[in-house]
């Protein structure tokens, strides 16, 4: 079977799937509520004003997580992927099909979220955003979208290894919630390349550690690339 019709049918399972679609629309709930909250709570003498605006994203990746593992989870339950690659018997393509399904409406709701966050925190945090530029709002808007959409596929990529979306989250979830807070804003040191702070240097005005916007982008990159090519080699050495 062709790329096309295999990511077809990988897109129609993703959106008649009620838990998905509920995913994904958390996904702009708790970023633009958590970050209207961080904004109406910020001091003006310390306040980074464009994390201010975009602080959210670390609840609304909790949510994008969750769809990346579900959307994979499915398959390993009830002999789901035994009839897909009966259909698709070439499990790379249909690897890359499902990351793809997964990575389009993520990223499309990433751009949503992410200019609904930037709008709804300017205007709470009002003359204390005046300082921020169009080239960082942009940067800001881009970078939280691409953003969900590699923790998205990190939570994929893990779920194809592990076999399990339980497994996953149980994992992810509380690195996220309590590593990250530990290590907080230490620079310098192994959490610079933490995924989430790596990728998250985007959406500050300004940094201290070696990695800047771009460069700790392409470290969560990294993460998740090596994610998914794990799960592409466990499902490629296993049975169904």
């Amino acid at each position: 079977m062709e790329f096309t019709p295999v990511l077809h049918s990988e897109w129609l399972k993703i959106r008649t799937l009620r838990s998905l679609v509920g995913a994904l629309c958390a996904i702009p709930l708790a970023t633009v509520a958590f970050s209207a909250l961080a904004a109406a709570d910020s001091d003006a003498a310390d306040t980074d004003a464009l994390f201010s605006v975009f602080f959210g994203v670390s609840f609304g990746q909790i949510a994008a997580i969750a769809f990346g593992a579900t959307a994979v989870a499915g398959e390993f339950r009830g002999g789901a992927l035994r009839t897909t690659l009966a259909a698709v018997p070439r499990r790379g393509r249909w690897f890359a099909a499902k990351a793809v399904a997964i990575a389009a409406p993520v990223l499309v709701v990433g751009l949503v979220t992410a200019g609904a966050s930037l709008a709804v925190g300017r205007a709470v945090l009002g003359t204390e955003a005046d300082g921020l530029t169009w080239t960082e709002e942009a940067r800001g808007v881009v970078g939280c979208a691409v953003y969900l959409t590699l923790m998205a596929l990190l939570a994929a990529g893990l779920t194809a290894l592990l076999r399990s979306g339980v497994a996953t989250l149980s994992v992810l979830i509380p690195f996220l919630l309590v590593v990250s807070f530990v290590v907080g804003d230490v620079s310098g040191s192994v959490a610079d390349v933490l995924p989430d702070k790596a990728g998250q240097v985007v959406l500050h005005e300004t940094w201290d550690g070696a990695l800047g916007p771009w460069s700790g982008m392409a470290v969560t990159a990294l993460w998740t690339s090596a994610a998914l090519l794990a799960g592409a080699w466990r499902l490629s050495g296993r049975d169904a």
